[in-house]
């Protein structure tokens, strides 16, 4: 290894991270898309500089103390095989920051793109959506982005793990949402009221197939396992949340599911349900929406 004394820049550490990242053959995805990408966020990070500002600082000497804390970051992320976001405790989508641990999957969802155009032409005026469900809200980072969106929403989110609800609670607690975001502890749609119905039902659930589960890099291992797997063909959660859906929407109303690369489980599932699959920038299998109309029940 390098040596601290032949260390002495911004620039000298993001080359050493990048070429230890790489021949690590590190897993990326959970926000940054290569070794170079990562590398520049935990040395940025890790030294207190601005995120989106890295020429000016690439040739700044560093202090002894700074080197070996950026050391320190670069041995974890080499030897643990751990996200990125849990080793800052931070993650960003769509310019909103959440606090994240290993209680909860590092956030990431292509319904945070679709909530952006507020699912329109499929959801009305977004000064008109009332009440939101959010299932398997994790770190609650969904509901505070349609709560954003939606200025009138009230949003409730469930999910079945109360250390996920730790995390979610925080968060909710930094955008001071708590008057708009109720959390749920429970299975689904168990815990809320039994009369509760919404306009719509967002949800990112456990969706990854057992043979998929098996063959995840160390990085998404690293992950809850609750949060990720779906069972055999990842449809054990998702059956459950479209089995239930019409009695909780109003009609007009609409549930979105995100579903990763499961498009073929999906449509094997449920070949008789009218299906729309949304576009988003991972191409048109990754988000599916059904109106109250086309849902079982």
């Amino acid at each position: 290894m390098a040596t601290t004394s032949s260390l002495k820049t911004v620039r000298d550490m993001l080359r050493l991270a990048v070429s230890r990242f790489t021949a690590a053959k590190l897993s990326f995805g959970h926000g940054s898309a290569n070794a170079y990408d990562e590398a520049a966020y935990l040395v940025l990070h890790t030294l207190n500089l601005p995120l989106d500002t890295l020429d000016p600082f690439l040739d700044a000497r560093l202090l002894p103390e700074e080197i070996d804390a950026v050391h320190k970051v670069i041995d974890r992320r080499v030897n643990e095989r751990v996200p990125a976001a849990y080793i800052t405790h931070e993650a960003f989508m769509h310019g909103l920051r959440f606090y994240v641990d290993s209680r909860v999957i590092v956030p990431r969802s292509f319904i945070g793109e679709l909530l952006q155009e507020g699912l329109e032409p499929w959801i009305g005026d977004t000064g008109q959506i009332g009440p939101v469900l959010e299932l398997c809200t994790g770190s609650g980072c969904l509901p505070i982005i349609a709560a954003h969106v939606w200025p009138h929403a009230r949003i409730d989110a469930v999910d079945i793990s109360s250390d996920a609800l730790a995390v979610a609670r925080r968060n909710v607690a930094d955008y001071k949402m708590e008057n708009r975001i109720t959390l749920y502890e429970g299975d689904l749609y168990a815990p809320l009221p039994s009369t509760a119905t919404y306009d719509v039902i967002l949800t990112n659930p456990p969706y990854v197939n057992e043979q998929s589960m098996r063959d995840l890099p160390p990085e998404y291992m690293a992950e809850p396992r609750i949060a990720l797997a779906g069972g055999d063909d990842g449809m054990d959660v998702v059956r459950r949340i479209i089995a239930g859906a019409k009695k909780r929407l109003n009609p007009g109303g609409a549930l979105v599911v995100e579903i990763g690369n499961e498009r073929e489980n999906v449509e094997a599932a449920f070949p008789d349900l009218d299906i729309v699959w949304l576009s988003v920038s991972a191409g048109d299998d990754q988000v599916f929406l059904v109106t109250y109309e086309a849902l079982p029940g």
